[in-house]
C-alpha cells in the first residue's frame, strides 16, 4: 500500500460529477511506410493478448487513504480501441476527445484509461491517455510516458506502457515505513515552517509595498471565464515551431517561459476584448511549478505560481516585462526554500484560497482567473512499435470558477498546446489558437524593430 499525498488528497476532494479531475494526453502517431494492412490490428491484438501484468501506479486502486493493488484488474476497462469514420480530420479526432475527457473516471478501479483511435487522415492513429490528477502531476507523467516510447523506430514488440516495470534499485518500501517517512516528512514541516513562514511573509509585506504589480492571492479580477461550469467539456490543439518562441525570448532578454505566457496574455485579452468582456484590471494566471528532487514518476509534488498576465496593458514590450518580474518575484521567493518549506510556505499562504476553490463559499471572489501551465517535454522523436509520435497535446482540468485551461508542452523542435474549456461557458473557444498564432506574429514584428 502507498499513502496518498496531501496534494492527491486535494485533488480526489475537488472531483464532482461536472468536475472531473483527471489530466490527459492525444498522441498522434504515423504509420509506417510499407506497414502491412493490419499493423493497427495487430497492436491492439498484441496487447490484448499480452502475458504482462501492470504495475504502479496503474495496478492501483483506492482505499480509504492509501493506494492498494487491484487483485481483479480488468485490462478491457481500462484498454480501449475504436475506429472514427475514415478518414477522419482533426476536427472529428478532436470532437471524440472533448467528449471522453467530459466523462469520470471509475474510483472502484485503477484510475486510468488508454483509447487506440483508428481511421485518422495522412495514415496516422492516436493514443488518448486519461489519468486522474492524484496518480501524476504534470513531470511524473510526461517521465511515465517518455519511458513507454523508443527512442528507436526499429524496436518493435514493445510491452505496454501500464507494463512497464520500475528500475530493479527500488525497493519495496513497507506501510510501517511509509508511516514513518511520513511522520518524518511532517515533523520536519512543522519544525521549519513557522520561520520560514514568518521570514517570508514579512518579505511579502516588503515587495507588495515596493511593487504595485505584486500578486496576492485575491486580487484577480472577475471574468467570463471565472463561472460554474458544466459537465460538458471542449478541447482545442495546435502546433507551433519552438524556434519562434526562441527567436522572440532572445530578442526580448526574456525566458522561454516569460513569452509563452506573454502570447497567452495577448490572445486572452484579444479574446475578452472580442466579446466586449476584457476587466481593467489585469488577469491573474496560476502558473503550477514542480518542486520534485527526485526520479520518482507518480503523485504530485507542485506548488503554484501566481503570475501578473498584465491584460490591461496594450503594449507588447511593457506587457512581457510586468510577466517577467512578477513571475522572478515569485521564483526568488522559492530559491530560498527547500521542498518542504514551500510546500508548508504555499499550504499556509494559499490555504484560504484552496478553501474557497473547493467549498465555493465565495464564487465570486476567485484566486486566479486561470491556470497556465507549460511542461519540458522529450527531444529526442519517440516510436510505438515503429510508428513515430509526430504531435502530442496535453488536456487538464477546469473546476468551478476556472472555465478554461492552457496546457503546453514541447516536443522536438515543436510547442504543442492544448485548450480545454467549459463548452457551456466558454464560447468559441477555438478563437484563442487563432489568437495565439497572431501574438506570435505581433512580436516578431516587435523584435524585427527592438
Amino acid at each position: 500500500m502507498r499513502l496518498l499525498h496531501p496534494i492527491d488528497l486535494v485533488f480526489l476532494s475537488l472531483e464532482r460529477r461536472q468536475q472531473p479531475m483527471h489530466v490527459g494526453g492525444l498522441l498522434l502517431f504515423k504509420i509506417p511506410e510499407h506497414a502491412p494492412s493490419d499493423f493497427i490490428q495487430s497492436l491492439v491484438t498484441d496487447i490484448k493478448q499480452s502475458q504482462c501484468s501492470p504495475v504502479a501506479p496503474f495496478n492501483q486502486v483506492l482505499s480509504g487513504m492509501t493506494w492498494r493493488t487491484d487483485e481483479n484488474f480488468d485490462l478491457d476497462h481500462h484498454f480501449r480501441h475504436i475506429s472514427l469514420p475514415h478518414p477522419a480530420r482533426i476536427k472529428e479526432l478532436l470532437i471524440y476527445i472533448s467528449q471522453e475527457h467530459s466523462t469520470l473516471l471509475d474510483r472502484a478501479k485503477p484510475l486510468w484509461t488508454c483509447t487506440l483511435i483508428e481511421g485518422i487522415e495522412d495514415n496516422r492513429f492516436a493514443l488518448y491517455f486519461k489519468m486522474h490528477h492524484a496518480i501524476a502531476d504534470g513531470i511524473a507523467g510526461m517521465r511515465l510516458m517518455e519511458k513507454a516510447f523508443a527512442k528507436d523506430q526499429y524496436i518493435h514488440s514493445m510491452i505496454p506502457p501500464w507494463c512497464l516495470e520500475h528500475k530493479k534499485e527500488q525497493i519495496k518500501t513497507s506501510k510501517v515505513k511509509q508511516l514513518w517517512q511520513t511522520a518524518t516528512h511532517l515533523k520536519q514541516q512543522i519544525e521549519t515552517s513557522p520561520q520560514i513562514i514568518y521570514q517570508e511573509l514579512k518579505q511579502t509585506v516588503h515587495d507588495r509595498k515596493a511593487d504595485p504589480h505584486y500578486v496576492t492571492s485575491f486580487q484577480a479580477p472577475k471574468s467570463m471565464l471565472n463561472q460554474k461550469i458544466s459537465a460538458s467539456r471542449r478541447f482545442a490543439a495546435q502546433s507551433f515551431a519552438l524556434s519562434r518562441i526562441r527567436n522572440i525570448a532572445q530578442g526580448l532578454h526574456v525566458t522561454v517561459n516569460d513569452v509563452i505566457l506573454s502570447i497567452c496574455s495577448g490572445a486572452l485579452r484579444s479574446y475578452l476584448i472580442h466579446f466586449n468582456q476584457l476587466p481593467t484590471k489585469p488577469l491573474i494566471a496560476m502558473v503550477p511549478a514542480s518542486v520534485r528532487n527526485d526520479q520518482t514518476d507518480t503523485s504530485n509534488r507542485i506548488t503554484m505560481i501566481l503570475a501578473n498576465l498584465a491584460t490591461h496593458c496594450s503594449d507588447r514590450k511593457e506587457r512581457t516585462n510586468l510577466i517577467s518580474n512578477s513571475v522572478n518575484t515569485a521564483k526568488t521567493r522559492f530559491k530560498r526554500m527547500t521542498q518542504n518549506q514551500i510546500l508548508g510556505y504555499s499550504a499556509f499562504v494559499y490555504a484560504a484560497a484552496g478553501i474557497n476553490v473547493i467549498s465555493g463559499l465565495r464564487p465570486k471572489k476567485q484566486p486566479f482567473n486561470i491556470v497556465i501551465s507549460n511542461l519540458a517535454g522529450p527531444r529526442e522523436a519517440l516510436y510505438w512499435n515503429g510508428a513515430k509520435l509526430e504531435e502530442m497535446y496535453p488536456a487538464s482540468v477546469i473546476f468551478d470558477g476556472q472555465a478554461l485551461n492552457i496546457t503546453l508542452t514541447s516536443y522536438l523542435d515543436q510547442l504543442e498546446v492544448g485548450l480545454v474549456a467549459c463548452r457551456n461557458t466558454v464560447p468559441k473557444m477555438q478563437m484563442l489558437l487563432q489568437y495565439l498564432e497572431d501574438e506570435i506574429q505581433h512580436y516578431e514584428t516587435l523584435i524585427g524593430n527592438v
